[in-house]
This record gives structure tokens, C-alpha cells and sequence, in this order.
């Protein structure tokens, strides 16, 4: 994989660095800590010595005195030791403990809360567009996502439709979150239709022809697998009837594409639509976690249908956000945006598009979509 800078800052303290695989956790974990005591639970030994005696931990740490950091790599397979790691902790106080995973699940059942608020939760995600800077083409992000061990490998697409039968595998069928891999595998094919849509359960249900609440299931662990995330709708200070549900989004633009089915009968423009939004929509969520401020991804939707596809709220900021996949802005393609703005004058609005000017309508930025994730970093919003 490609050794490139990240916008990801590590905590002085201990914390959780959790993400889906693929997005480098282990690969930015040896960077930043290129001289800690490294416990990979990836490892057979190691895993098989750790599981039949976690306080083995101990006997490692006591034989490097000199490490500053202890990373137990992927520690989703050994939730267990997390107990052990807590009493180190309060022994090791000039030590810091960074644990890596890519299933939230597990460690919620293995006991994160056993720290006792003693790390904190940081996320990993894809590549933002400024990371990759030049090397960034929004036509190729749209095809093959924003995932490092996708980007870096010499076939991308062929590692992007292996990953999904990846996690499916490893991630679900082997740690036993899904009893009928078959049916979760048409969730996932039902559940591509509803990106950057209004998630209805029933739909959903109806196409994989199980019942919703097995769905709900199926949801919560791609949720848990980091896999995919829900949008809720922005209510404060409401002033109309807004819808009720969530968006859904797939983490990243690719793995969406992986999963959609797409034949004679699909329009392109519809599928390209879906993934330039998911494309935005984990920009956005990226720059909401690696970004001070306590900012949150909503969109906003009204009962009579009029909507805005993303507002970012946080301490210092209030921003409205509209994408097209088309070259010209239309004055109906304003609409929402100018609802919005009656309601929150203090707001700043932009409407995203794949055209190549920017200019200012009706008091609403217009820019290029590729121009706007080149300049979104964490703290700077264009």
C-alpha cells in the first residue's frame, strides 16, 4: 500500500483507532509508532498464546521497558483482552495503548467499557480527495472508491469485488453475525438501492423477501462492521414538518458500486448519481470526525418533499450542501437551498456539480464537486 500522508491526528493518550479494513489502520499505526511493542492478534501464535493466557500481555510488556506505546493490532479477535490491558494501563502510567479494530460489535461485547473512559474512540476512514491532491480524479474515485488497499493495488478492481465476499467471509461468517450468508448477500444487493435515499425498511425487506426485523439485524452489521453509516434528518429549530427517516450510505463510493447490480434496464446516470452523493456524503463524514468542533452530517427534508442533501452542524458553523451529477446548474436545482436559507439565514449554502466554473447565484456558492473535495480538509471548510 502506498505510504501517504493522512489528515488522521493521533491522541497523546490512549485511544481505539477503528475503521474497515482496508483503510491502512496497521499501515499509519507503524508510522506513528514506529519503535512500540506490537501485538498483532492477526498473527496464529500470537493470537492462540494471548487467548489461553491473556495476561502473557504482561510478560511482553515487562520485556521491553523501552517501548512508549503498545498497539494490540486488530483486538476485535481478542475482545478478552481489553480487561487485562485495562489493569496495564493503571500500572503503566508513562505508557500508551492504541488498540486497532474493524468491528465495533465485538468490542462493545468484549467490554470496551472496561477502560473505563481511559481511551478514547477515533475513527479511520478512505482517503480524503486532498490526501491523494494530484493524484486525485473524480471519475476514477466514482469507479473504484477512496479505500488505500484498493488505490494500491495493481488490479483495483478486482480487489474492490473481492472485498466484499472479504468481509462477508472473514468479518461475518467467521465471527457467526449472520446465520444465512446467502440471504445477508441479497440484503446487501437490496440495501445498494437505497443509497443516498430516504431508508425504507419495508422496501428493503420486501426485495430481499425476509421479514423487517432480520433486516434491521442486516443493518446493524454493516453498521457495526463500519461498512456503512445512516444520515438522520436536521430538525433543529424546525419551522416545517420534516421527514422522519434516515438517509443510508455505504462508507465509500467503490463498495457501493461493488454491490449495486446494474443491467440493461438501469440508467447509468442513476448509479453515477448515487455514488457521486455517497462520494460526497463520506467526504463529509470524514471531515466531520478528523474536524474539531463537535460538527455532525444531517440532511434536511421537508414533508412536502423539498430537500437539501447535506447539512454539517457543529459549534462554529452551520453549512447546506446540494450535489448534481450534472455539467449546468438549473434554477429548480436552487430550490432546496433557498428553503433552507429562509429558514437559517446564518447558514452558508453550495450546490456541488460536475461542471468546471464557480460562481455565486442567488446568494448560493456553484462549484465544481472535484474542486470542493480538493479543498475540504479537516478545520477548513471551502
Amino acid at each position: 500500500m502506498e505510504l501517504l500522508p493522512r489528515f488522521f491526528k493521533a491522541p497523546e493518550d490512549h485511544f481505539f483507532l477503528l475503521g474497515p479494513r482496508g483503510t491502512g489502520k496497521t499501515l499509519l499505526s507503524q508510522t506513528l509508532f514506529p519503535k512500540a511493542l506490537w501485538v498483532d492478534l492477526l498473527e496464529p501464535e500470537t493470537l492462540r498464546s494471548l487467548s489461553a493466557r491473556p495476561e502473557r500481555l504482561k510478560e511482553l510488556i515487562g520485556g521491553r521497558p523501552d517501548a512508549q506505546q503498545v498497539v494490540i493490532d486488530e483486538v476485535q479477535k481478542l475482545p478478552n483482552l481489553l480487561e487485562i490491558s485495562h489493569l496495564l494501563i493503571e500500572e503503566k502510567k508513562g505508557m500508551q495503548f492504541i488498540f486497532t479494530g474493524s468491528s465495533a460489535r465485538k468490542l462493545r461485547r468484549g467490554g470496551v467499557n472496561l477502560l473505563g473512559g481511559r481511551a478514547v474512540q477515533k475513527n479511520l476512514h478512505p482517503f480524503m480527495a486532498a490526501e491523494l491532491g494530484a493524484g486525485f480524479d473524480i471519475g476514477e474515485a466514482l469507479r473504484i472508491g477512496m479505500l488505500p488497499v484498493v488505490r494500491g493495488g495493481k488490479s483495483p478492481e478486482e480487489i474492490l469485488r473481492a472485498y466484499s465476499g472479504l468481509y462477508l467471509r472473514e468479518e461475518i461468517q467467521m465471527e457467526g453475525m449472520v446465520r444465512n450468508i446467502g440471504s445477508f448477500s441479497r440484503f446487501l444487493e437490496a440495501i445498494s438501492f437505497s443509497q443516498g435515499a430516504v431508508l425504507n425498511m419495508a422496501n428493503v425487506a420486501r426485495e430481499c423477501h425476509t421479514n423487517r426485523k432480520t433486516v434491521e439485524g442486516y443493518l446493524e452489521v454493516l453498521e457495526d462492521l463500519l461498512l456503512a453509516f445512516r444520515v438522520p434528518v436536521f430538525t433543529k429549530k424546525a419551522q416545517r414538518q420534516l421527514a422522519a427517516h434516515p438517509k443510508f450510505f455505504f462508507f465509500d463510493a467503490g463498495v457501493f458500486r461493488v454491490n449495486r447490480p446494474s443491467g440493461p434496464l438501469d440508467a447509468p446516470s442513476e448509479i453515477d448519481g448515487a455514488a457521486l452523493e455517497g462520494l460526497v456524503a463520506q467526504h463529509l463524514q470524514t471531515w466531520c470526525d478528523y474536524s474539531g468542533g463537535n460538527f455532525r452530517l444531517y440532511y434536511w427534508q421537508t414533508r412536502s418533499k423539498v430537500e437539501v442533501d447535506f447539512v454539517v452542524y457543529g459549534d462554529n458553523g452551520l453549512f447546506a450542501l446540494e450535489v448534481k451529477n450534472s455539467g449546468q446548474v438549473r434554477q429548480e436545482d436552487l430550490r432546496g437551498l433557498k428553503n433552507f436559507g429562509e429558514d437559517f439565514p446564518e447558514s452558508r449554502r453550495l450546490l456541488l456539480y460536475r461542471g468546471k466554473e464557480r460562481f455565486l447565484r442567488d446568494h448560493i456558492l456553484c462549484m465544481p464537486c472535484d474542486e470542493f473535495l480538493l479543498q475540504l480538509k479537516p478545520g477548513v471548510f471551502p
